[in-house]
Parts: C-alpha cells; sequence; structure tokens
C-alpha cells in the first residue's frame, strides 16, 4: 500500500492548506479539524484505497484507517502539509531568528496579483473558518473539552499498555502451563517487563495532563513521581505514615491541575529576570505541599469510591451488569464519552492488576461482528456484501469502526442487534469477573491478557451469536443494488 499516494488523496479532498487547523491522531483514525466540511467530501474520502470509514464527529473530520496504518497514513499527510504550508507562504527570518510560516502573500510586496478565482476561494475558506468557529464556540462545552483532555492524556499510554499487559497475560498462561518456568531467570525479568507500565505510570500521566492544562510538562511529571515516591513511607503527618502512591492517577490528575493553574498565575506576579529560577521552585513546593497534604487524601478517596464501585457493582450485579454495561457501550462510544472511562481503567490496573471493566465492555465490538455477519447472509447487496467481508476480519481483531460507520449504524436495526449482542457477551464476562491485565484492545487479541483465557472466549463467542441471532430476528431494510 502507498501511504504517500493516500495522503495525498486525503489533502487533495481536504485542503488546500489554508482550510486544515489541525491534523492528528489516535491508535485507529485521522483527526483533522477543517475550516469547511462538504458532503460530497466525506463520500469521496471513503472510497479511498485504506480508508476504513469516516465519521464526521462535529468539530473534527475523523478518517478511519486502522492501527498501524494510521501511523504511516499520518506522518505522509503532515509532509503533504507542510510541504503544501511552505510553498504557499514561504518562511521569512523575523527579528529574533524564528520562521513565520503562514503570512498572507498579498502582505508581501513582491506577491503576484491574486487571480478572481484564487479570490472566490480565499474568501470561501474565510467564511468556511467564522462559521467553523461558531460551530466548535457552540461545541466547546465544559464536559465536552474535559472529555477531549482526558483523552489527550491517555491516548498516548495505550501502546504502553498494550505490550505490558500483553506480556503478564502471556506469562499468566505459561506459568499455569509450566510452573517450573516461574522460577527461571527469564520469566522473572519479563514479569518486570510487564509491570514497568505501573513504575512509570505516574510520570507519564503528569506530564501529559500538565500540558493538557497548560502547565510545564516536566513539572506534572516531577509531581507525578512525588506522589509515588517510596520515601514518602518514612514521613509521618498527622496520624500515620504517608503511603506512596495514594489515589494513584486520579491524584496525579488533581495535582498536575493544580501545578498548571499555579504556575500561570506566578508567571504574571513574578519579574522576568528571576521567572526562570522561581517559577518552577515555587511550582512546585506550592503544587507538591497541597498535593501531600490534601490532594493525595482526596484522590486516594476517590479512588477507593472507583475501585469499590467497580468491583461491587459487578462483583454484586453479576450478569445483570454486564448486561447492561455491555449493552451501553455502543451509545457511549458514539456519544464520545467512552473516553472517561480510561483513567478508570487504569485505575483499576494500578490498584488490582487488572481491570474488570475491559471485558464486558470489548463485547460490544464481539455484538457488531455477529451483527454485521448476519447482514452478510440476509443482503442481497454485493456492495455491502463486499464491505462486510473486508471489515469483518478486522472487526474481529477488536477495530470495529469499519463495522460501526459502514454497516451497523447506516441500516438502523443491525445497530441495536449488535448491542444485544454485546450485551449477552457482557453477562458471561461479568458474570465469570474476567479481568484483563491491559486497556486499549479488544476483541480476539485481548484473550491473550485476560486472567480467564477459556471463560473470555466464551463470552465472545456468546456476544458473536447474540448479535447475529438478535440482527436475524430484528431485519433491516435492504439497501438497493446501485445503478
Amino acid at each position: 500500500m502507498n501511504y504517500t499516494d493516500i495522503a495525498r488523496q486525503v489533502f487533495a479532498l481536504t485542503g488546500p492548506a489554508d482550510n486544515i487547523e489541525s491534523a492528528t491522531h489516535c491508535m485507529t483514525r485521522l483527526r483533522l479539524v477543517l475550516h469547511d466540511k462538504k458532503p460530497e467530501q466525506i463520500e469521496a474520502l471513503k472510497k479511498i484505497e485504506g480508508v476504513l470509514g469516516v465519521y464526521d464527529a462535529g468539530e473534527e473530520l475523523q478518517i478511519i484507517f486502522g492501527p498501524g496504518r494510521v501511523d504511516r497514513v499520518t506522518e505522509a499527510f503532515l509532509q503533504e502539509l507542510e510541504a503544501a504550508r511552505a510553498g504557499a507562504s514561504p518562511a521569512s527570518s523575523s527579528s529574533d531568528g524564528a520562521q513565520s510560516v503562514g503570512r498572507s502573500a498579498a502582505a508581501e510586496p513582491t506577491a503576484p496579483v491574486e487571480s478572481a478565482a484564487q479570490a472566490a476561494s480565499k474568501a470561501e475558506i474565510g467564511d468556511g473558518k467564522a462559521l467553523h468557529a461558531k460551530i466548535r464556540a457552540k461545541n466547546a462545552t465544559p464536559i465536552k473539552l474535559l472529555f477531549k483532555r482526558i483523552a489527550s492524556i491517555f491516548i498516548p499510554l495505550i501502546p504502553a499498555f498494550i505490550a505490558c499487559g500483553l506480556i503478564s497475560g502471556t506469562l499468566n498462561v505459561v506459568s499455569k502451563v509450566d510452573p517450573v518456568f516461574a522460577q527461571t531467570a527469564v520469566y522473572q525479568l519479563l514479569a518486570i517487563g510487564g509491570s514497568t507500565v505501573f513504575w512509570g505510570m505516574n510520570l507519564f500521566v503528569g506530564y501529559n495532563a500538565a500540558k493538557e492544562f497548560g502547565g510545564t510538562p516536566i513539572l506534572g511529571g516531577i509531581l507525578g513521581a512525588l506522589l509515588a515516591h517510596p520515601g514518602l513511607a518514612s514521613v509521618e503527618l498527622a496520624d500515620g505514615p504517608l503511603v506512596p502512591g495514594r489515589g494513584g492517577v486520579i491524584s496525579v490528575l488533581l495535582v498536575a491541575a493544580l501545578a498548571a493553574f499555579v504556575e500561570k498565575r506566578l508567571r504574571r506576579i513574578i519579574p522576568e529576570m528571576f521567572s526562570l529560577f522561581l517559577t518552577p521552585l515555587f511550582t512546585f513546593l506550592i503544587a507538591g505541599t497541597i498535593a501531600i497534604c490534601v490532594l493525595q487524601p482526596l484522590g486516594g478517596f476517590l479512588s477507593d469510591c472507583i475501585g469499590t464501585a467497580a468491583t461491587s457493582a459487578i462483583g454484586s450485579g453479576g450478569a445483570i451488569t454486564g448486561f447492561i454495561l455491555g449493552g451501553t457501550f455502543l451509545p457511549m462510544v458514539m456519544l464520545g464519552i467512552h473516553q472517561t472511562l480510561t483513567p478508570i481503567h487504569a485505575e483499576l490496573l494500578a490498584r488490582y492488576g487488572v481491570t474488570i471493566l475491559l471485558p464486558v465492555l470489548a463485547m460490544a465490538g464481539a455484538g457488531q461482528v455477529g451483527a454485521s455477519f448476519a447482514v452478510y447472509c440476509k443482503t442481497k447487496n454485493r456492495f455491502l456484501k463486499k464491505t462486510i467481508a473486508s471489515a469483518l476480519p478486522v472487526g474481529i481483531m477488536g477495530v470495529g469502526e469499519p463495522l460501526i460507520y459502514g454497516v451497523t449504524l447506516p441500516l438502523g436495526k443491525p445497530f441495536i442487534g449488535a448491542c444485544i449482542g454485546g450485551a449477552c457477551g457482557g453477562a458471561v464476562q461479568a458474570q465469570f469477573m474476567v479481568g484483563a491485565a491491559t486497556l486499549g484492545i479488544s476483541g480476539l487479541p485481548l484473550a491473550a491478557a485476560t486472567d480467564q483465557i477459556p471463560v473470555y472466549l466464551l463470552g465472545l463467542v456468546t456476544a458473536y451469536i447474540g448479535g447475529f441471532i438478535a440482527t436475524w430476528f430484528i431485519g433491516f431494510d435492504d439497501p438497493p443494488e446501485e445503478s
């Protein structure tokens, strides 16, 4: 697959460079913030080779490529964007030696006269920018901004959880098959590797959180390290010794937000000549003191509540709780609120070594697979059959976007069937309290990171069958063949 060619096609449909405000990516999607979007633009993007689906999320246009592929396409796309911006607005040296990019050609004395078409195009982009700014202002609610920040903090950590989680899950299986291997140095080194993410998690979360809240990232990192420092155990305050790591990622999020708040205000009052020395010093001392005395105990309380609520809900509710969670996760994904569960997964992993929520929620994607296969068996539309045949393998591997946006959601009723399948599989996972030592993956690959692989696979098959049967009987309106 030619990733450069794919990136050029995407750029041709989403450009010019002035129309692209930002371009980022997550695990599966190229996320573009555009000033102007058109329906025909989205339809054309769907036809590009390698594109698994396109989702208009309001502020963002999300182009789904899947894991691995999205990294290469994004890299090539950013190169295209940078080259276009450099060509449209040549960099010029400013007084401090920095390059100034993006200046209007009309501002240059030697700039050529614009044609009528160019002027009209710029006017259209300008109108699009104004409209887009209004839409963003309307959608920039505190809740939505919070969800976006949470995603930005934890999504970069997912590869680490995947790597370490799969190592831990595989070792769990191997130790049961061959207990003698668990005594070897190789096993012990691998076990250390599998737990590495937890030793560094506070630093990573603190770094990313401070960056998101507008502070200096490294200050957030060292404050996260402070909360987990083993030396805290030898310090007694009030009625007992301090507890290293108390509150987990919840405490780190709180202290990183506080540090960013303190740092911004210190920069306003400390003279510039002393800011380099005094701002980081006072930020660390003030935020660190409040963190140890207030935020860590508060974070510990919240962490205990989260852990108790999750385990109690599944432990006491069993299959019923799993049925509800598994059945409602797909709508949560559609609303974008599923990102709020990421710190909960991380907190459960830090506390117990596994998250019992992920196997339950992962069943939603398995329900998609069963529902889509039912559509494949019943539809007479050859294009739809081809779409499902190409998307089912990646759906089984845990990438559900092509099935959601290409099959079940457009057809409507199969989406309900997928939710029912996810609910059935979730009931099985919750009944046996299956735990996963990772986050960020689902489907068949997640089995290797679970502590009860046969039960997880049973739940997976249950979700497949449940989604298939529900969709088969609910039915759907088969789209006609395009002429």
